[in-house]
């Protein structure tokens, strides 16, 4: 079975996409970003954090190639910031 990390590399979205949620995941804040998407409560650890996260985008993704009349743009480029601010989190820790 893949880590998360590797997991997150396998992912294939459009260029505009990452290239936005790179912009944004400059000014990631865990503790103001990840309440929006997981819901409000304890903030989980950033393995499982990441694991929802990338859950919750893999439908969004979905309804992105489905063309669906609700998907957000600004929703996706959100959940894409937090997947790599939380990437980041999770690689730093491994490193100390």
């Amino acid at each position: 079975m893949q880590d998360i990390l590797s997991l997150l590399h396998t992912l294939k979205r459009p260029r505009l996409l990452i290239r936005a949620a790179r912009i944004g995941a400059q000014d990631y804040q865990r503790t103001a970003h990840l309440p929006r998407l997981l819901g409000y409560g304890a903030l989980p650890r950033t393995g499982p954090a990441l694991m929802r996260l990338m859950e919750i985008e893999a439908e969004l993704n979905a309804r992105r190639e489905a063309s669906d009349a609700g998907y957000s743009i600004a929703r996706h480029v959100e959940l894409l910031v937090a997947m790599m601010g939380e990437a980041r989190v999770l690689r730093s820790a491994g490193q100390t």
